[in-house]
């Protein structure tokens, strides 16, 4: 392929012009150290053995391995990349290279590498990556039961009910809620790499947390109405889960090789969802929290405390606001962080 232009992280690799990109400024490279870089991109995810660059890059040319080596070593300076822990270029020892860092072409046009988001995408990685977002969302609940159940137990209790025990039940539900948020995101962010273009993240996000809200809701209600006889009311449930999923898959479709990158980029996405949920009349996990507690004033939860942090005399409007930009943040960085991590693992183990 002589022509193309093709995105990863903050470089541009355009080889109709013969040039790479950091922005706006062209990165240095001679004629035949450009040729490996755009044989690694375009089999991103692929391993490239030494012989495909003797092959394709020197054509036949004699050369010994550190010749390639030191090409290598050249591309990862430019891109600031590190052997140790790389971001860009994944060594395989004894075997290639691989390009691992997402790309996108920039010129609209399919080709022949990018018929699928990912080469070589194989439902073992879909299963990994679904269930290590599974547990990032996990690990996001225990966050927010910790925060909540502290918080809640920190009131004066009747005789017999503990402050732990109140941590504790906050704490296996919030695990619950995140176990399932993260799956249904997770997986459906994990299915996109089936499609085309990894802009069907933001779909795949969106359609699982729709489909985790709208069980959770179902399930939540009907369990509520069946033991104390009637429902807290309009809890969280599809609306917030899709919108929060697709901001997810915002944060997975704008990632960075970087694993802090794509971390801070899922938290604004999210969060910036999360404040919208709350502005649009819709409920975080506070909010249902909070509703469950003025519906069920026997209820030994007090989230009033959190509201005092914010100048509120209860869970009033800002402190739901922040609240809940502050969970879907740390929802959606911790999902999309351990899928980061898992990517990484399995490029690390050759899958």
């Amino acid at each position: 392929m002589t022509s193309g232009r093709f995105r990863f992280g903050r470089y541009l690799l355009d080889l109709g012009d013969r040039q790479l990109r950091r922005g706006d400024e062209p990165v240095e490279l001679n004629s035949r150290y450009l040729d490996a870089l755009a044989l690694l991109v375009r089999e991103q995810g692929t391993l490239v053995s030494k012989d495909r660059f003797l092959d394709e890059v020197w054509r036949g040319v004699p050369v010994t391995d550190e010749a390639l080596t030191q090409c290598i070593r050249t591309l990862r300076r430019q891109l600031g990349d590190d052997a140790a822990s790389p971001s860009y270029i994944e060594t395989v020892p004894k075997h290639g290279y691989r390009f691992i860092a997402p790309v996108e072409r920039a010129d609209g046009k399919v080709g022949a590498a990018f018929e699928r988001s990912r080469p070589g995408y194989s439902w073992r990685e879909f299963v990994l990556l679904g269930l290590a977002g599974t547990v990032g969302g996990a690990v996001a609940g225990v966050v927010g039961g910790l925060v909540y159940g502290l918080a809640g137990a920190s009131h004066p209790l009747a005789p017999g009910m503990g402050a732990v025990s109140v941590l504790l039940v906050l704490l296996c539900a919030t695990i619950f809620i995140g176990l399932l948020g993260g799956a249904g995101v997770a997986f459906g962010i994990a299915a996109a790499g089936f499609a085309p273009s990894r802009l069907w993240t933001v779909a795949g996000g969106a359609v699982g947390g729709l489909i985790v809200g709208a069980v959770v809701k179902l399930v939540g209600l009907d369990a509520f109405t069946l033991f104390v006889g009637r429902s807290p009311g309009d809890i969280t449930g599809p609306f917030e889960g899709a919108l929060l999923g697709a901001a997810t898959g915002l944060g997975a479709w704008l990632a960075s090789p970087s694993l802090r990158r794509t971390a801070a980029l899922a938290a604004v996405t999210a969060g910036a969802a999360g404040a919208l949920i709350v502005l649009a009349g819709g409920r975080m996990l506070g909010g249902s929290l909070d509703l469950f507690e003025r519906s069920f004033p026997g209820s030994r939860l007090r989230l009033d405390r959190i509201g005092a942090a914010f100048g509120e005399s209860g869970f009033g409007p800002v402190t739901q606001t922040v609240t809940g930009a502050l969970e879907a943040a740390l929802f959606a960085a911790c999902v999309l962080g351990a899928m980061a991590i898992a990517r990484r693992s399995l490029g690390a183990n050759g899958s």
